[in-house]
C-alpha cells in the first residue's frame, strides 16, 4: 500500500541502529536521483554525495576512529550551531540529548557512556552505507539552504524505499580527515554525513522521537478570514 506524503513525513525519523542487510546500489541511485530533483536557486544544484559501503566505508570509519584515538582536535570549516548558543535553544538541545540518552539507558552523569554514544556518529552507527555530503566552498549561504532541501529529499526518498537514515552533522568536525581520506578536490567542503540501511526495529534507540513546536509557535497568518 502506497503511503501518503503526510504519512511518509511523519514516519521518517533519525535511525541510529541498523540491521546487517545490504542496500542495493540501484536503490541508492534512485535516492540520489530523487535528491537532485530538489529546487535550487538559478538551478546551480549545489552539493555532491559520496556513497560508501564495504571496505570503502570501513576505511573511512577506521581513519575517523584513529583521529579520535589520537585526541586530534576537531576541525570544522563552518559553524553548525549559533555562537553563542541562546539559552532557549541550549535548553532544547539538552532536552533532546537527555531524551536520547534515556532511550539508550545512559544516565545523565554517565559522561563516558555519552561520549561513547557520540563517537558512534563517526562509525555511521554501523550502517551498511555511509554518505558524505559536500558543497563547493565558493557557494554562498543560500546554496547551503538548497543543499538542505536536497538532503531532506534524500532522507524522504530513503524512507519511501523502506530504508532508515539519519543525518550526521558531527562528520564535519573531522572534515579534514574525511577530505584527505576520500582525496576530495580542494574546492569541496565536507558538510555532513548520512547513515543509510534497514532500520533495526527492535533497538530501543529507534523508538526515540524528538518533539516539534506547535503550529502557532513558528507560523503566523496574515490576511486570512478566521
Amino acid at each position: 500500500m502506497q503511503r501518503s506524503f503526510q504519512d511518509l513525513l511523519s514516519q521518517r525519523h533519525s535511525v541510529r541502529a541498523f540491521t546487517k542487510d545490504p542496500v542495493a546500489k540501484s536503490d541508492l541511485e534512485k535516492i540520489c536521483q530523487a535528491a537532485r530533483k530538489a529546487p535550487s536557486g538559478a538551478n546551480l544544484q549545489p552539493g555532491k554525495f559520496h556513497v560508501l559501503t564495504g571496505d570503502a566505508l570501513d576505511g573511512l570509519v577506521s581513519a575517523l576512529h584513529d583521529a579520535m584515538e589520537r585526541n586530534e582536535p576537531p576541525v570544522s570549516e563552518y559553524s553548525y550551531f549559533p555562537i553563542p548558543m541562546p539559552a532557549d535553544l541550549k535548553a532544547r538541545q539538552r532536552a533532546a540529548g537527555y531524551a536520547l540518552y534515556q532511550a539508550l539507558g545512559i544516565a545523565k552523569r554517565d559522561v563516558a557512556g555519552r561520549r561513547a554514544q557520540f563517537a558512534r556518529n563517526y562509525a555511521f552507527f554501523d550502517a551498511p552505507v555511509g554518505v558524505i555530503a559536500t558543497i563547493d566552498r565558493r557557494m554562498g549561504k543560500g546554496c547551503f539552504m538548497d543543499l538542505g532541501m536536497s538532503l531532506m529529499t534524500f532522507l524522504l526518498a530513503a524512507e519511501d524505499l523502506g530504508y532508515g537514515a539519519t543525518g550526521i552533522g558531527a562528520l564535519a568536525n573531522y572534515g579534514n580527515i574525511v577530505h584527505d581520506h576520500l582525496n576530495l578536490p580542494e574546492d569541496e567542503l565536507v558538510v555532513c554525513g548520512i547513515a543509510v540501511g534497514k532500520k533495526d526495529e527492535t533497538a530501543p534507540v529507534n523508538q526515540f522521537r524528538t518533539e516539534r513546536d506547535a503550529l502557532e509557535v513558528f507560523t503566523s497568518f496574515h490576511g486570512f478570514d478566521d
